[in-house]
């Protein structure tokens, strides 16, 4: 077989002389794209799912080298629903510490002798985003525990460490009384939350209404008939209706058979100090303790006295809560708090803004163009590119707090929002925030390789099909693919 010997420059027609020089860069830049191009088993789920290319944007990214391995487009501007909430823990975390507390105080004016407060007591919040009904019970105990048994005089609430605008917590979605709806307030409570359970006794031919908390200054009225007989569409309809603006009536309606499956769900009620108020008067009493006074919202008068102090749980807990559960009030108040640490009392949402701002910059992260707006990400005018949180990620995973960051996020198939997704991946390998709202979905976090390498993993969907599903199987598939080639 003659063997073909290589035709020298001289010989070759000018247009081949061009093609062979630039024969390197033009291979250069076809392996680029190609790199740039998104695997086709995620391209086949794109198509199925009916969801153009153009509704993705995606980077996985190597924190070790910072070298980006696939992307597309990166630096478009998404909706990234709670995926957002990765920037504000992850900020949080790196300028306060995983120690940080906020801290809840009681104070007494007046006299106080053999427990006997002849005078205020005042509860001033602190800001802390995670006092459940059990640990305001903790709260109200270690009063009673320093010996205080009773109060005669008024409770007065002060929460003047948040300064906030009005809030229509309805604004977003209509649904004021949801809890992924309520604001921030100094002394949150219990997420300002009640638990109702709805049950047909069939021994006493009633229909019952269990209240969990049940603040004493909630009214609520049953007024559903017992049914008896099988459950069906016209024994088993029950109606909800808060019925006054200061939400602190409720009525239920309707027929409850036995054979009906008992029915629990939460509304958020009252105002947040009247919501405090009303628990704590609740659980005062039922501790033993008196109280004959009323309620007032008002500055901490300059005349009272420190009693005691309660701490939050550390910020590495409360990082953890929010990133796993998605919570966004607690998400919201990271955001107030690192802006309250930055330039002093009380907390707005400009402080915290300009904050996460001047951290960005100083950490060396762009964020120009991005909206991080309350933090939670439910909001409408949220935005940011996935090239931009995923490098805020790679810089998570290096920093001094990276284990208690990577520690909070849903583990796959495991725990959090990704319990029942992504199931059959390796146990631990997969830790991703998840996020959606309407016409949103996506995922951020990190995916550890069968080689034990670790990479970073942004995925945003921006299409109406989000609400039907259809994206949840093209993050699937970005970390299948993941899984399988790097």
């Amino acid at each position: 077989m003659p063997v073909c010997a290589r035709p020298s420059l001289a010989a070759l027609p000018l247009l081949s002389f061009l093609l062979l020089l630039l024969l390197p860069f033009l291979s250069a830049w076809s392996g680029g794209a190609h790199a740039a191009g998104l695997p086709p088993a995620v391209s086949r789920t794109l198509e199925a799912q009916a969801l153009p290319a153009s509704a993705l944007s995606v980077v996985i990214l190597d924190p070790a080298t910072g070298k980006v391995l696939l992307s597309q487009l990166p630096d478009t501007q998404r909706s990234p629903a709670s995926t957002i909430k990765t920037v504000t823990t992850f900020a949080a975390l790196d300028m306060l510490g995983p120690t940080f507390t906020w801290h809840t105080r009681a104070l007494i004016r007046g006299t106080l002798q053999r427990g006997v407060l002849d005078g205020d007591l005042i509860l001033k919040g602190g800001g802390d985003p995670y006092i459940t009904l059990e640990r305001w019970w903790s709260f109200a105990q270690s009063l009673r525990d320093k010996g205080l048994r009773a109060i005669h005089g008024d409770i007065i609430i002060d929460d003047t460490a948040f300064s906030l605008p009005a809030e229509d917590p309805g604004a977003f979605d209509g649904k004021p009384n949801r809890s992924y709806n309520v604001v921030p307030d100094a002394l949150m409570v219990n997420f300002q939350s009640v638990e109702f359970r709805l049950s047909a006794n069939a021994d006493t031919g009633e229909v019952e209404v269990n209240a969990n908390p049940a603040p004493f200054n909630l009214s609520l009225e049953n007024h559903v008939r017992f049914a008896a007989g099988r459950c069906t569409n016209n024994s088993g309809r029950v109606e909800f209706k808060v019925a006054t603006d200061s939400w602190d009536r409720v009525e239920f309606s309707g027929v409850l058979s036995p054979d009906c499956a008992e029915r629990t769900f939460s509304r958020v009620l009252l105002k947040p100090t009247t919501y405090a108020y009303g628990t704590f008067v609740q659980l005062w009493r039922q501790l033993g303790g008196e109280f004959t006074g009323g309620l007032r919202v008002e500055p901490t008068p300059a005349d009272a006295r420190p009693f005691s102090s309660f701490d939050s749980l550390s910020l590495a807990e409360i990082i953890r809560l929010t990133n796993k559960f998605s919570s966004n009030l607690m998400a919201r108040h990271l955001l107030l708090t690192i802006g309250a640490e930055r330039f002093g009392p009380p907390a707005t949402l400009e402080k915290g803004v300009a904050t996460l701002t001047e951290w960005g910059t100083a950490r060396g992260l762009d964020l120009q163009g991005a909206d991080i707006d309350n933090g939670s990400g439910l909001s409408r005018s949220t935005h940011i590119s996935v090239l931009q949180m995923a490098k805020v990620l790679s810089a998570a995973s290096s920093s001094r707090f990276a284990p208690e960051f990577m520690a909070s996020l849903p583990l796959a198939g495991l725990d959090g929002t990704l319990r029942s997704r992504m199931k059959s991946t390796p146990a631990g390998a997969v830790r991703l925030k998840t996020g959606h709202i309407d016409g949103v979905s996506g995922v951020a976090g990190y995916v550890t390789s069968p080689a034990g390498k670790t990479y970073v993993l942004v995925s945003l969907v921006n299409s109406p099909r989000a609400d039907y599903g259809a994206a949840e199987p093209v993050h699937a598939a970005l970390v299948s693919w993941m899984l399988e080639t790097l």
